[in-house]
């Protein structure tokens, strides 16, 4: 029987028609392999794309992604939790960047004496920090990227409805290779690591790409974290110019047995340096691909 390939999304998809989606991706995937001079040796029917770009949250109609942005990080008492758990990935994101506190507060409009998570002046600071230091960056498309992982890790209602669409994309005992995309690598993850021994899927090479895995709040959400036992191979490939993947998940970041193979040097095009098509037409992300479905 012919593998199968199940191809899982990232954020900002809702009020987009999943055909056209999946087409895109796919058409980056060929991209990439044509690098190889090979071709995709998969039907469209064999290559699955569960689409829940719907059931994430639309941005705030009538404001625009900063003002929400803001919002969100700022928070108030009925989301606090939420609110400490992306400011935690921004000051993350200010510390593996190199952005120092003399940076963060020139651009701040008072003095500001006391730094950290529970400090919204100094939050709102490193955001305009983000914005102004790392080119393509953009700290209000962080916040949401980011609160949308914060959801599914922490909601079970919204969890349950992301992981049932996924989860019916795959058949038991089929080989397939999966592929996660931002949000979608920790979709997959928790996914395949939680449920896929246990649903009898059979996963040849599991890739995850752009993928927020190892900051440190996500990792710990995560937490335990093992190599998913479905999963024969674990492929990550990043940019480091990526502001969303901010380390590769080595040793030394996301320690697993057996250990995943990372590709730290994609030069993706795209304007973020995250965007899905700069990793699929990557010649060597696709060759693995390639050979995950055809070995």
């Amino acid at each position: 029987m012919t593998r199968r390939l199940v191809l899982i999304h990232g954020r900002s998809q809702e009020n987009k028609n999943a055909i056209e989606l999946k087409a895109e991706w796919v058409s980056a995937l060929k991209a990439g392999m044509a690098k190889n001079g090979l071709t995709l040796p998969l039907s469209d029917a064999d290559i699955r794309f569960p689409y829940y770009g719907q059931t994430l949250f639309d941005l705030v109609k009538g404001k625009p992604a900063s003002e929400v942005a803001q919002v969100i990080v700022r928070g108030d008492d009925n989301n606090r939790n939420e609110a400490e758990f992306i400011r935690a990935v921004l000051l993350e994101i200010q510390a593996k960047n190199g952005i120092t506190d003399a940076q963060v507060q020139e651009l701040a409009n008072t003095a500001i004496t006391e730094r950290g998570v529970l400090n919204w002046a100094w939050v709102q600071s490193v955001m305009k920090a983000l914005d102004t230091h790392i080119p393509g960056a953009s700290s209000a498309s962080v916040s949401l990227a980011t609160r949308d992982v914060y959801l599914y890790l922490r909601n079970p209602g919204f969890q349950s409805v992301i992981d049932n669409g996924v989860r019916a994309a795959f058949t038991p005992g089929v080989e397939t290779v999966v592929v996660g995309h931002s949000l979608g690598s920790v979709v997959s993850y928790s996914l395949l690591r939680r449920d896929g021994k246990a649903l009898g899927w059979k996963v040849p090479l599991f890739v995850t790409v752009g993928a927020p895995l190892a900051v440190k709040v996500i990792k710990d959400a995560l937490a335990p974290i093992k190599h998913p036992e479905c999963a024969l191979k674990w492929f990550n490939a990043m940019d480091e110019r990526d502001v969303v993947a901010l380390y590769p998940l080595d040793a030394a970041h996301f320690p697993v047995n057996p250990a995943i193979e990372n590709k730290t040097n994609v030069d993706n095009p795209t304007e973020n340096r995250h965007g899905i098509s700069g990793y699929l037409s990557d010649a060597v992300a696709a060759k693995r691909i390639y050979d995950a479905l055809t070995q």
